[in-house]
């Protein structure tokens, strides 16, 4: 193959896009004023204001000698490395300019974009595991990602340890020691923290600046990265490498795409963090599509509005809820009780969110009748999107989810989990009044 690379140390570099504006006067931009242009330059496609659709596998070389110079500084022959764009598993103009946009809402050195959530996390699992390596996580985590750690990483002699996602420090030292000694037994290494907060479906915080201190103190912060799935907070509400975390995920299917009408992820962090899961990409594959990468970066231009008016709209619904007669609880984190987790939603977050769990009291018949009576809000997973979507984890999503690890979770079969959009509250308000009157 002429376009096969080394896939453990060399992943194929991007080009050089114009030198970016982030600032105006000593001013720092927002993020919402960048998504308007940034990493793209109207002049290298005929002065198209927005970025075109790049469809093709494949870029020429304007030489024989450029492409040979290309290859090169890839294969290490020539040192400096190479720039430019050479085939689309690699890399090509869309899918940069979005992670270039990506990057800058988390305040990220360098963010790589994927065909789906799922890929973003096994391809970056895969890329930091060998055998007798132990993987440290947080619970519960979204089902697939627990499943793959748990059933699939076992195959090839990677083990785990977990700790509840509302663990105090010393709980997480403790998981630490004995993943260090684990891992030490099987002759690997550990290989990553890997958190998800707030977590699917509860809602539960994780500490991530008391994961970090414990990561410090316990593992070599230079071998063992802490990564966070973000997706429920991000990029609005979280801001996770702030508090120390080293790489942050999205399923950008969710509030990044925010119209219920594509698939994809990301992760973001510093470029030697990046570096080995591009390179790992790079020969699996799994890249966003180009048409996906564009509508992203549409998507991207409207994310804080959208993400505002949803958590407006969730502030508005859990204060109608909280105290109906026919609700057991609500997992939102606007009414937090308890106080370890208020503490850590003060240091960690800006807002609410608008995804969370409603118990509805009389078990799963209950939930089902609530779920069937809903005539705005859509009986679907997935969250973030324009459109209110509500499902019963226990039932659907998490049902390969040991009872026994379910019950331990929190999440119990009247969980009912709604993503709230942007509808008119009170239209919300209303569906959701006469759904429960049918319980």
């Amino acid at each position: 193959m002429t376009d096969a690379t080394d896939a453990v140390t060399t992943p194929t570099p991007r080009r050089n896009p114009k030198q970016p504006i982030k600032t105006i006067g000593g001013r720092e931009l927002k993020p919402s004023t960048l998504m308007m242009g940034h990493g793209y330059d109207p002049a290298l496609s005929e002065g198209s204001l927005k970025a075109p659709i790049f469809l093709t596998s494949t870029f020429a070389f304007e030489n024989s000698a450029a492409g040979k110079r290309h290859f090169e500084g890839i294969t290490g022959k020539r040192p400096g490395g190479a720039e430019g764009l050479v085939y689309s598993r690699f890399n090509g103009p869309n899918q940069e300019i979005l992670e270039d946009r990506l990057a800058i809402w988390d305040g990220a050195e360098d963010a790589l974009s994927f065909s789906s959530g799922m890929t973003a996390i096994t391809v970056m699992l895969l890329a930091y595991c060998n055998a007798g390596d132990v993987i440290v996580h947080s619970g519960p985590l979204y089902a697939a990602t627990e499943g793959f750690i748990a059933k699939v990483l076992s195959k090839f002699g990677i083990t785990y340890l977990d700790f509840a996602a509302g663990a105090t420090r010393g709980e997480i030292d403790a998981v630490l020691e004995r993943a260090k000694a684990q891992a030490e037994a099987q002759g690997g290494k550990v290989a990553m923290v890997y958190l998800e907060s707030p977590a699917n479906p509860t809602n539960a915080l994780v500490d991530v600046e008391a994961v970090k201190g414990a990561r410090d103190a316990i593992l070599d912060p230079h071998v063992t990265p802490i990564a966070i799935d973000n997706t429920f907070l991000g990029p609005l509400w979280a801001r996770p490498l702030d508090q120390g975390a080293d790489i942050v995920v999205y399923s950008l299917t969710k509030y990044v795409g925010g119209h219920s009408d594509l698939v994809a992820g990301s992760i973001a962090g510093a470029k030697r963090w990046m570096d080995p899961v591009r390179a790992l990409r790079n020969t699996m594959g799994g890249i966003a599509d180009p048409n996906t990468a564009w509508m992203l970066m549409r998507s991207l231009e409207t994310v804080e509005l959208r993400m505002q008016r949803a958590g407006e709209n969730a502030a508005k619904v859990c204060a109608f809820l909280k105290d109906h007669p026919k609700v057991e609880g609500l997992g939102y984190l606007g009414f937090i009780t308890d106080p370890r987790q208020q503490d850590i939603f003060e240091r960690h977050c800006s807002g609410a969110g608008s995804t969370f769990s409603l118990f509805v009291k009389g078990g799963e018949e209950a939930a089902f009748r609530f779920l069937d009576n809903l005539k705005i809000a859509k009986l679907a997973v997935s969250l973030g999107g324009t459109e209110t979507l509500a499902s019963c984890p226990a039932a659907m999503t998490h049902l390969s989810v040991p009872d026994e690890r379910k019950a331990a979770l929190g999440i119990t079969p009247n969980l009912v989990r709604i993503s709230i959009g942007i509808e008119d509250p009170d239209d919300l308000i209303a569906d959701f009044a006469q759904a429960l009157d049918a319980v």
